[in-house]
């Protein structure tokens, strides 16, 4: 064993630049006697080698093909890293049938790019040398009859270890790469590509020309094959062929504040009744035009749940985003209702919309029952008010009172919502705008009974607290116009 490493060593060109040699003993456990990047002279090698003692153990070849793969061949012991597409070569020598399993273990290494010669001697089993070996199994496995013959054999062997490599000249002229075959060679080309008439050359690919693509509008040749392409304003589907206009009102990239509508590849911004669409062709000009006292009324039931009431919360300021709010302008008063009634603040409390906004984020959640009747009699009562800030009657200020609510209510309303749109509650002749926005279990016989007439304009719903926010574009139109139009005389 040890003359025929020294045979195959003496045939090699060694040194750094040139092949490394590695070599490693195992029995029932792996010794690497000496490592990729131990030697770079021959003697050196040899000398090592001749110093060698058997193990005498068993034979896990297995785990010596898993020490070759991950440690043997790392760029720590000595090899070269894979970009510089040095071969690795493994030989392994055996006379005997492995104690464990190699099959698997060897597919790995392979996989990893390490080529493998199996050289097995007397009784080595010719099923595992084949199993561990590379394709073509003819020329990387090899059978010796005895230990007396394998200094010979080296001869044979070290032949077809260093046969000729014809890529390696570098005058092949393969454009993209060169492959080598037995006693010649053959150019090969990268995915994509095909190789040319001169054998040589490599040509891309045109996919679209086979015409099966489908496309509906244009086909693009891509190395990875043919890809579809949709004309400007369209959209691929997602069958990858077919190509529809592009609704760019569908998305939040059109920037319109009210209504997005669609005009052939293009689209305009429209604004709700009462408003008008600024300079910047997408945003509406607030509720300027008039002034209105507005009271909210926010049910703070257990049902509305705390994370919900912070976006019911949420939900009023956006509201308030949109009004003019100042004392001669716009005035906002907010009350919570729940088994009992609270006022918030009045509509004489603050002056700024920003003002409005920081006290409506600081209310606390009730989480109680739902006692609506009780909610709309105390906004009735005391929120319009003069002495919580409502204007006096004769200057002509809309009353607007907005109802939001999760639920049943658990007293009667009919009274009260009644007073409220009939009176005002004051005998004055002049009743409240009432809207009523409900959420989830809201019952709708309830809401059309709060809000005023028609109830299209005065009743919003939304399934769950997480859609109440396309709500917004309905209240806007609406209330927007109540305060431009002022009272009726």
């Amino acid at each position: 064993m040890r003359q025929f490493l020294v045979g195959l060593v003496r045939g090699l060109n060694v040194g750094p630049n040139a092949t490394r040699v590695g070599v490693i003993q195992y029995s029932s456990q792996v010794q690497s006697v000496f490592p990729l990047r131990a030697f770079s002279r021959r003697e050196d090698m040899e000398r090592a080698i001749r110093d060698l003692v058997p193990l005498a153990q068993g034979t896990m070849t297995g785990l010596a093909i898993q020490y070759a793969m991950n440690v043997a061949f790392s760029v720590a012991e000595g090899a070269r890293p894979p970009e510089e597409r040095v071969p690795r070569v493994a030989v392994i020598v055996t006379d005997g049938r492995p104690q464990d399993r190699v099959a698997e273990v060897a597919a790995q290494a392979r996989a990893r790019g390490i080529e493998i010669y199996a050289v097995g001697v007397q009784r080595a089993d010719v099923g595992s040398l084949r199993a561990m070996a590379s394709p073509p199994l003819e020329e990387h496995v090899f059978l010796v009859e005895s230990f007396d013959l394998i200094q010979e054999f080296g001869l044979q062997f070290q032949g077809r270890l260093c046969g000729k490599d014809w890529c390696a000249d570098g005058r092949h002229g393969c454009q993209h790469q060169c492959v080598n075959s037995r006693g010649t060679f053959h150019c090969a080309c990268y995915r994509g590509y095909k190789l040319a008439a001169d054998n040589k050359s490599c040509l891309v690919i045109d996919y679209c020309s086979f015409g099966n693509h489908s496309c509906q509008h244009e086909c693009v040749s891509t190395l990875g094959g043919p890809r579809c392409h949709c004309r400007e304003g369209h959209d691929l589907q997602p069958d990858g062929r077919s190509c529809q206009v592009r609704d760019l009102c569908n998305g939040v990239d059109h920037g319109c504040e009210f209504q997005c509508v669609s005009k052939g590849l293009s689209y305009r911004c429209l604004c709700p009744e009462g408003r008008q669409l600024q300079a910047d062709g997408k945003s509406c000009s607030r509720c300027r035009e008039g002034h209105v006292d507005l009271v909210l009324l926010v049910d703070g039931s257990k049902s509305v749940r705390p994370q919900n009431f912070e976006l019911v919360k949420r939900f009023v300021n956006q509201i308030v985003d949109f009004l003019d709010v100042s004392p001669e302008g716009t005035r906002v008063g907010l009350v919570q209702f729940s088994s009992r009634v609270r006022t918030e603040f009045p509509l004489s409390r603050y002056g700024t919309a920003a003002e409005v906004k920081q006290a409506v984020l600081a209310v606390e959640y009730m989480e109680r029952g739902t006692m609506t009747g009780l909610a709309l009699r105390h906004m009735v009562e005391h929120s319009f008010s003069e002495a919580q800030g409502a204007r006096p009657r004769a200057l002509n200020v809309p009353r607007v009172g907005l109802v939001f609510t999760d639920g049943r209510s658990q007293d009667d309303i009919s009274v009260w919502a009644a007073r409220a749109k009939e009176e005002g509650g004051l005998g004055m002749g002049h009743g409240i705008v009432m809207y009523a926005v409900g959420v989830g279990k809201a019952v709708e016989a309830e809401l059309r009974e709060i809000a005023s007439e028609p109830a299209e304009l005065h009743v919003s719903y939304a399934p769950d607290f997480g859609t109440m926010t396309h709500l917004l574009e309905n209240l806007k139109g609406s209330i927007c116009p109540v305060i431009a139009r002022g009272w009726a005389h």
